[in-house]
């Protein structure tokens, strides 16, 4: 009887081991910056921002640059 019970528990705690990895993690992310959703419908946020800049005469550039996050 006690080698059954030994044989048993150590038969569920190799079972638990080997499950115990699967359930670390997941695809539910949030990192800094980035968002993640569970059906990967993740779509960047892109805006467009002006660069003002001078060229070397000292004249007004601007340019549009678009930035996503």
């Amino acid at each position: 009887m006690r080698a059954f019970i030994l044989t048993a528990l150590v038969a569920a705690t190799t079972v638990l081991s080997f499950a115990a990895p699967s359930q670390a993690g997941g695809y539910g992310y949030r990192d800094s910056g980035h968002q993640y959703a569970q059906d990967y419908s993740y779509e960047p946020v892109c805006i467009i921002k002006k660069v003002r800049t001078y060229d070397k005469w000292g004249n007004l550039v601007i340019k549009k640059v678009r930035v996503c996050r």
